[in-house]
């Protein structure tokens, strides 16, 4: 059987590894342009991320718990066929710099090939967001060990912080 899609239920995806304020940014302000928005925690098997679908799901299900119209799903496969399964057709995309329009410019073509009918719309990310990366916030973590708590909460949500800093503390023992 197959779904109606709607194009007021959009599908913003990626690793969330960990979510950041970014992240929540653009989910909140999608959240008020669409009447639903399905948050996608793509699992990539060639990738190690930091942490497991499982728990990055749980984090997620926690810090957006006050958005309504909001659901989270992990999801393998290609994006295309996620939104599809969600029965949207629009994929909300964030973009930071100019080098992050390029590659997102690129995706979209490509999902464009896959799928026409689904649509892409950007998101610019406010301006205190705009330095923040999954990366950046793992080095903060795993050099700042003990001063990392106060500096975290400017880039990743309170309740990420302290999941975040036992992943290094663990890793460092297990050392």
């Amino acid at each position: 059987m197959m779904s109606i899609l709607s194009s007021r239920h959009a599908v913003y995806v990626g690793s969330f590894d960990p979510l950041t304020l970014g992240h929540v940014d653009i989910i909140r302000r999608a959240a008020t342009i669409f009447d639903q928005l399905t948050v996608g925690i793509g699992i990539n098997p060639d990738k190690k991320p930091l942490f497991s679908p499982e728990e990055r799901l749980s984090l997620a299900r926690q810090i957006l718990k006050p958005f309504a119209n909001v659901d989270i799903q992990c999801f393998q496969g290609l994006t295309v066929d996620f939104i599809r399964q969600c029965g949207a057709l629009v994929l909300v995309r964030g973009v930071r710099t100019l080098s992050d329009i390029e590659a997102e410019f690129t995706m979209t073509l490509a999902n464009r090939a896959l799928d026409p009918e689904i649509d892409t719309v950007f998101l610019m990310a406010s301006e205190k967001y705009t330095h923040i990366s999954s990366s950046l916030i793992k080095q903060i973590a795993q050099l700042g060990q003990h001063s990392a708590a106060a500096k975290l909460r400017d880039f990743i949500p309170a309740d990420v912080v302290d999941p975040l800093l036992a992943k290094y503390t663990r890793a460092d023992a297990a050392r």
